[in-house]
């Protein structure tokens, strides 16, 4: 029974790090949604539309720095748009990674080393899903939605 625990609890924290690590790139268009329902809410928009209206919020949030991400050409716009989607990343990576040392380790200086650790890996990993697998393309009038930038590595498997 023991044994069953403990691969329940490496399955469990393994899952969850593999949550933390593939949302990281959505917590800025939650932070918007999130930060919108309040404010419908506090304004007397209802049961039915704050939900609507955070949602609406966020995803309007993220469709607009996607598209902006892919329409521009210069790189230090990309990443100053990859920054704003990273720090809100890296805020949550690193509460989330103080939680989980506070369980686990008793020395509040290590909490606060494996906290910000944890903030660089979250952030990192947002910033590297936004920004070195895409391959830039010059725009060009003419081309179709589906010739839009791809990621290096499914374009090299493909053509090569």
């Amino acid at each position: 029974m023991l044994a069953l625990g403990l691969l329940l609890n490496t399955v469990g924290i393994g899952l969850f790090c593999w949550l933390i690590f593939t949302l990281a790139v959505f917590a800025l268009p939650f932070f918007v949604a999130i930060n919108v329902g309040l404010w419908a809410c506090h304004s007397g928009a209802g049961l039915l539309g704050t939900p609507l209206v955070a949602v609406g919020a966020g995803g309007m949030t993220l469709a607009i720095a996607q598209i902006a991400f892919a329409m521009t050409q210069s790189l230090i716009l990309r990443a100053v748009i990859a920054a704003v989607f990273a720090l809100p990343a890296a805020f949550a990576g690193y509460h989330v990674a103080l939680a989980m040392a506070q369980i686990g380790v008793p020395s509040p200086v290590w909490q606060e080393i494996f906290a910000c650790l944890g903030a660089v890996f979250v952030g990192g990993t947002a910033w590297t899903r936004l920004t070195v697998f895409r391959e830039t393309r010059p725009v060009e009038p003419g081309w179709a939605i589906d010739d839009s930038p791809q990621p290096v590595l499914a374009a090299a498997t493909r053509e090569g």
